[in-house]
């Protein structure tokens, strides 16, 4: 049997084309093509290699048996449209393991100001190992937010609480890393 193998020329919408037409030859390059960008997708929200890897296969069989009712709208709709999946089968992945461990707006301490984060200097994947170091109820809500873009509201749709909840999460996301940021410029002042 004739075997397609990946190259460059082989665009994402081809690979796409080929996998509905029931050609699996085109599922490994089209993984190829995602699975290091689902990945960090992944580790944004776990921090645990196995968990990232659960995850990622339990997205990609979700892609490719779902794939059929994927419409091609232009470049890059592909990859969002993997990234969804990926992001929904994360969060399902931490419900399901009860490892998002909330506290209510009434439990913040009054004396942190809710400030956009002062990175400036700091390397960046400094600023991505604290936040992967966060809780993973803080880091959850604060990278749905930040990174994703989503609202409180959406948020707490998607997590099953309160706009109060995410909102303050992502609070005492913010005056933690805020805290490591301090810590990070005390030790590292001659550097920076």
């Amino acid at each position: 049997m004739f075997r397609f193998s990946f190259h460059k020329s082989d665009s994402e919408e081809r690979l796409l084309q080929r996998m509905q037409q029931g050609d699996t030859s085109a599922t490994e390059p089209l993984y190829r093509l995602h699975v290091r960008y689902l990945s960090a997708l992944c580790s944004r929200y776990l921090t645990d290699d196995e968990a990232i890897k659960d995850v990622l296969q339990e997205s990609f069989l979700r892609i490719f048996s779902s794939i059929d009712s994927f419409e091609y709208r232009g470049k890059g709709s592909l990859r969002g449209w993997m990234a969804k999946i990926t992001l929904n089968e994360t969060l399902k992945f931490l419900r399901a393991r009860s490892r998002l461990d909330f506290v209510d707006i009434a439990d913040l301490p009054h004396d942190v100001p809710d400030t956009d984060l002062q990175t400036e200097g700091i390397p960046t994947d400094v600023l991505h190992r604290f936040v992967r170091e966060l809780p993973d109820g803080y880091r959850t809500v604060f990278n749905l937010y930040v990174v994703d873009d989503k609202s409180h509201k959406e948020i707490a749709s998607l997590l099953g609480i309160k706009e109060s909840t995410s909102a303050s999460q992502l609070h005492k996301a913010k005056a933690m890393l805020a805290r490591k940021i301090k810590q990070y410029r005390t030790s590292n002042s001659f550097l920076l």
